[in-house]
């Protein structure tokens, strides 16, 4: 095992743990409040709940294989678990794609004025939010099918040379097979990130414009409300930004590989980083939110409260 392979490893092992644990701190958060304090629960909870476990799983099942490879571990999965794996993350990564679009027109539908012609769909768009996690299920359960055809394990060993890794690989399928699942990923991709961009746009506009309209205000109701309202809609503002930046990032460096002769495992795993960046720093965006904050403290408050009266009843 070179060094190279080593740091890399214990590097990935770094991501993974520093997602795993805001990701999962983030999740465990919510669901105190959705099963303990439900009269402290808001819609947009429900999104950032999905966002943050599509997010961990994308996490483990993209950064894991690299792991086992980094430290010259032998593919335990086989081609079940190789599919399984592929399949599961590619589902999870979509996931956190879709949600991440949903959250952004959420909050713009949030922060619309009460004047705008489209006022009407702020009494609607919290009904619309878990149908549209079945039809996101639906959409990108049904899109990656051809990996479990097509994917298969491939084991590529090098005997005291430079890299000992595993992988997998894909069979041949047919060309229009290919073309139509290529198009349908770029479809949904294209759609995501073109709504992430337009209501991140008009959230920017809402917030300038409110600014201009309040900058002489000096109500302490009214100054905290826009202080709460404004850092909820940065921190998604800063998440759809860093998701199109590493998206472009990821995209870029696997239209490089695909054209490339030959296949370069330091650049593989570079655009698995690159790939698990967005689901890493997500949770530490949402923490900048005040509102988390206050719910963690409340969390952690209340779990106090529930183990010091099972101490006492014991």
């Amino acid at each position: 095992m070179l060094p190279r392979d080593l740091i890399s490893g214990f590097f990935l092992i770094l991501e993974i743990v520093i997602g795993f644990v805001g990701n999962s701190l983030i999740f465990v958060i919510y669901m105190y409040t959705f099963l303990v304090q439900p009269h402290l629960k808001k819609p947009i909870d429900v999104i950032f709940t999905h966002l943050t476990l599509a997010n961990v799983l994308s996490i483990v099942f993209r950064l894991t294989p690299d792991v086992m490879s980094s430290f010259s571990v032998r593919l335990f999965l086989h081609d079940v678990g190789c599919k399984a794996v592929l399949y599961a993350y590619s589902v999870t990564r979509g996931l956190s794609i879709c949600t991440t679009s949903l959250l952004s027109v959420f909050q713009a539908i949030t922060l619309m004025s009460s004047s705008s012609s489209w006022a009407w769909l702020k009494s609607k768009v919290s009904s619309c939010i878990f149908p549209s996690f079945l039809f996101f299920w639906i959409i990108n359960m049904s899109l990656f099918v051809p990996i479990i055809e097509t994917v298969k394990a491939q084991s590529n060993f090098t005997v005291g040379s430079r890299y000992l890794q595993t992988h997998c690989q894909s069979n041949q399928i047919r060309y229009h097979t290919t073309v139509s699942f290529l198009s349908a990923i770029m479809i949904r991709d294209f759609l995501s990130v073109a709504i992430m961009m337009w209501a991140s746009l008009y959230m920017a506009i809402l917030l300038f414009g409110h600014n201009s309209r309040t900058r002489h205000v000096h109500s302490s109701s009214s100054s905290s409300y826009s202080s709460s309202e404004h850092k909820a809609t940065l921190s998604i503002l800063l998440l759809v930004a860093s998701f199109i930046f590493f998206y472009c990032c990821n995209n870029f460096i696997t239209f490089y590989l695909f054209y490339r002769p030959k296949r370069s495992p330091l650049l593989d795993r570079i655009s698995g980083i690159l790939s698990s960046c967005y689901s890493i720093i997500c949770p530490y965006v949402l923490v900048n939110n005040r509102k988390i904050i206050s719910k963690l403290i409340s969390s952690c408050s209340g779990l106090k409260k529930f183990f010091s009266a099972r101490r006492f009843n014991a």
